[in-house]
């Protein structure tokens, strides 16, 4: 820049301000001229413009410039010009962005450069370019990114597009950058992060269903939530899971009062009238009786009083579908002979339960309650429930699965005339006399002969653990523990929302409801929900889950719809538990000890054992000490684990004839029962031990069970037969007594253990002895010579048997023993195999004589229940006569 000043001669020029980056310098005093130049290079960017003033001065007068004058100041403006010298920079280093699939959009979002150029023309962004081809987006000039066509999620998850920008000065971005665009498919409200599959290992405890759980609501304003969570047991048992003890034992665990009857138990010695009677998967411990309309069966006399005590209560579980329109009889109780009377019954008809109960003969003669009618869907849904009936007259309460019913008709009947005709209890159908007519009142008919009864009114359906009790009413804990089941839902609700969302559950826990508004709070209960079996051997097998969700928004119109959404439990199959009797499997005893006032102790070493066989890793140091050389596939080793099982019942029964009550009997100390809280029932074809409670328990008791016999010379051989059973397990063993039959039994009492197979009987039909003495054979001089022959040969012959009998008793002896040894050390070993059966070594001793091994074992599996069977074999009896200082065999 040049400068101009009229002053005469010009010195110099001087500019005025701070930091100015240019400096005056005079090219011609004379003239004034002069320039303005830059101290360095300007940078337009940092400063566009620059203003100053500058002012001129003379020589002045004199060599040192003395007076110097000034001239006036003049503003100076300076505008820097630009370079293209920047690229365009991006502000972020990368852009993200989510579409929904099928949707075209305006503008998904926007990128944006800058350029560090001063100037307009260089540091505008003139373009935006995508670079990646093919790629059904597009971008203007200002950044904005937009699809060019309906996006799939099926075709894609994500478009990554690498984005370049331009100034106006055609400069391109130093770097690119990256965008990536995620595509969403359709919102569609529903369940996210569910895992259809559950897998429940028994033992574990609680199971959360859901713990990564949410509910998608797609951004809709929600209100309210409610949702319920159904576990379908239905097909497991009797609706669930439940412990399958016999129904008098779980009776008795849930604190039900003494007096109870069972009138349809598991069949056995002492309760034989179910035999034969359809089963529907049942256990041998959780009897399920099918009735198709043509079974029916007659409960034994004397199993129920003939006129029930008030209170009573009658409890059954049924399983009834819709069917014809007559009556199906549960429970009948009616005139053997003469009259169709029904004293009391409990009947279905058109899905209606009904309780028929016609008192006594009273003094009055009015009109009582006499029928008592529920109309209940439950009746004929073809589900398993549980009835219960509390009688305390004129009241009826009734209970299906730990809910109260009141009756919805009661009708009135005059008393029964007084009769002395017996009755007839029976279940599944009414007994009725053919010449009567086929109602429930008062009916009067002409004697009729026998065979003339039938059954009539025959039920179809299902039932299981009927039971009256007399003169006690059951109370509702009672019920609602015989009701509960052992498998269910549950939830923990979390302190931070247990304020914000309600829960609840129906009586058996297979289903909850939640509600509540705050969806994080509602995720969060969901997340807590667990499956919990409480079974030490659960039913293994699947659990379906269903999850129903109605949900309330602001705007009614455009709420939005959950579907339900499905899964299952599968409950993993148990450790297999193998139960093993062991003990001695026959014994011999002498006459004496069979009729003494002890009697003889059946299973005197008895032992139960329950086991389950785990496999565990392996220690890795000690597989390494053992050797490189062994197979490295073989990660675990198998352990056995003795493990504790409450038995139910044990049952001992003859095996051939039935027990002879007048020569004898099976006894146990009934004071030792009762301290353990057993009953024990007996007949002519054993006893029956119930009552749940331990093994070691179980053991006390059968060690103390004698048999006695008062008239042994009859007694060829005796074998016992012992069932006893468990929750989920049956185990079997059978045991045979000897009896020895002796002169003196004391002076053979050695032989108590002598194994008899080995000694075959010696007939003697054609000697006959009697009028001889043998000891003073060799007095007898006078007799013939023929006769001395004869004489001496016999003599001969008796003492070779004699001798030959000695040396073989010794030997059967010794071996017995040895046998004997070796048996205790023996344990049952089970076969892990679907199905295998090692046959009893008794029977194929009597087939090959020889000498028998000490116990037989079986061990079957049947669909997920477990039955151990163990056999002890019982040995043939040894009959011992002294016959004049010899034994005849």
């Amino acid at each position: 820049m040049y400068l101009l000043f009229g002053l005469g001669e010009i010195c110099g020029f001087r500019i005025h301000g701070q930091n100015v980056p240019f400096e005056a310098v005079v090219l011609d005093k004379s003239t004034g001229e002069g320039v303005i130049r830059a101290k360095d290079k300007l940078d337009c960017e940092l400063q566009k413009e620059h203003t100053f003033t500058i002012q001129a001065y003379d020589c002045g007068e004199g060599p040192d410039g003395a007076n110097m004058k000034k001239s006036h100041k003049a503003t100076v403006h300076i505008q820097v010009n630009d370079i293209n010298e920047y690229s365009p920079v991006f502000k972020e280093k990368s852009y993200k962005a989510t579409v929904i699939e099928g949707k075209k959009y305006d503008s998904i979002l926007k990128v944006e450069a800058v350029d560090a150029d001063c100037s307009f023309q260089f540091s505008q962004i003139c373009n935006y370019e995508i670079v990646t081809p093919d790629v059904p987006f597009t971008i203007d000039k200002d950044g904005f990114i937009k699809n060019t066509e309906k996006l799939s999620y099926g075709k894609e998850h994500m478009y990554k597009l690498t984005v370049t920008a331009y100034d106006c000065g055609k400069n391109r971005a130093s770097e690119d950058v990256l965008v990536k665009i995620s595509v969403k498919p359709t919102c569609k409200p529903s369940w996210q992060g569910f895992n259809k599959r559950i897998e429940y290992e028994p033992g574990t405890g609680s199971l959360a269903l859901f713990p990564s759980m949410h509910l998608e609501t797609c951004d809709e304003p929600i209100t309210s939530i409610r949702a319920s969570i159904e576990l379908e047991t239905n097909h497991i048992g009797k609706g669930c899971d439940r412990d399958t003890y016999s129904e008098k034992s779980l009776h008795k665990l849930c604190g039900a009062s003494s007096g109870t009857v069972e009138l349809l138990p598991a069949p056995s010695s002492s309760a034989n009238w179910t035999v034969g009677l359809p089963t529907d998967n049942g256990h041998d411990s959780d009897q399920v009786f099918e009735f198709n309309g043509t079974q029916a069966i007659k409960v034994p006399d004397g199993m129920v009083s003939t006129s029930l005590k008030e209170p009573f209560t009658i409890s059954v579980w049924m399983r009834h579908g819709p069917g014809a329109h007559e009556k199906e009889t549960i429970l009948c109780n009616s005139d053997k002979t003469e009259m169709n009377r029904h004293h009391y019954s409990l009947y279905v008809h058109n899905c209606r339960l009904i309780l028929l109960l016609r008192q006594d003969p009273s003094e009055a003669e009015n009109y009582k309650p006499a029928e008592f009618h529920w109309k209940l869907d439950q009746v004929c849904d073809k589900e398993w429930h549980h009835y219960v009936l509390n009688v305390e007259f004129p009241t009826v309460s009734l209970f299906v699965d730990g809910t109260t019913f009141e009756p919805f008709l009661v009708t009135e009947d005059y008393p029964l005339h007084a009769s002395k005709i017996e009755t007839q209890l029976t279940i599944g159908a009414c007994w009725q006399d053919n010449s009567g007519h086929d109602n429930d009142t008062e009916t009067v008919s002409e004697p009729t002969s026998g065979g003339n009864a039938r059954m009539a009114q025959f039920f179809r359906g299902n039932l299981a653990g009927l039971m009256i009790r007399s003169g006690k009413l059951e109370n509702k804990k009672v019920i609602d523990c015989l009701y509960t089941c052992k498998e269910g839902l549950d939830v923990q609700l979390p302190e931070e929302v247990a304020s914000a969302v309600k829960v609840e559950f129906n009586p058996n826990q297979s289903s909850l409801t939640v509600e509540g508004d705050d969806i994080d709070a509602f995720d969060k209960v969901m997340q807590h929900i667990s499956y919990l079996n409480s079974r030490q051997f659960p039913t293994p097998g699947i659990r379906h889950l269903r999850i129903s969700t109605t949900v309330k928004c602001f705007n009614e119109e455009s709420c939005v719809t959950v579907p339900d959404a499905e899964g299952y439990v599968m409950v993993l199959q148990p450790e297999e538990p193998k139960i093993s009797l062991s003990g001695i499997d026959h014994f011999a005893r002498s006459a004496a000890e069979f009729e003494s006032q002890e009697g003889v102790t059946l299973f005197p070493e008895l032992r139960i054992v329950s086991t389950i066989t785990r496999e565990v890793e392996a220690d890795a140091e000690s597989e390494t000490a053992e050797g490189a050389d062994d197979d490295p596939t073989v990660q675990e080793t198998v352990v056995s684990e003795e493990i504790m099982h409450n038995l139910d019942t044990c049952e001992v029964t003859v095996v051939g004839d039935e027990l002879d009550g007048e020569h004898e009997s099976l006894e146990v100390d009934m004071s030792q029962l009762q301290q353990h809280g057993l009953e024990m029932s007996s007949s002519n074809l054993g006893l029956v031990i119930t009552g749940v409670n331990t093994m070691a328990n179980y053991e006390q008791v059968l060690h103390l069970i004698r048999y006695k016999n008062w008239h042994t010379e009859a007694l060829f051989d005796r074998k016992f037969k012992l069932v006893c059973m468990t929750d989920r397990l049956s185990v079997t063993s059978r045991n045979g007594v000897n009896v020895i039959h002796t002169a003196s039994p004391v002076e053979h009492a050695n032989n108590a253990m002598v194994q008899p197979n080995f000694i075959n009987p010696v007939h003697h039909a054609s000697v006959d002895l009697s009028g001889h003495n043998l000891v003073n054979a060799h007095q007898a001089s006078v007799v013939p010579s023929a006769a001395t022959i004869v004489i001496v040969v016999c003599v001969s012959f008796l003492v070779f048997m004699i001798i030959l009998g000695v040396f073989r008793i010794r030997a059967a002896h010794q071996r017995t023993m040895r046998d004997q040894e070796n048996g205790k050390e023996n344990e049952m070993d089970w076969d892990d195999s679907a199905l295998t059966i090692t046959v009893n070594p008794m029977e194929v001793k009597n087939k090959t004589k020889q000498n028998p091994t000490h116990l037989g074992t079986t061990s079957e599996r049947f669909s997920g229940d477990y039955h151990a069977v163990a056999v002890f074999t019982s040995a043939e009896v040894r009959h011992s006569t002294n016959h004049k200082g010899g034994s005849l065999y």
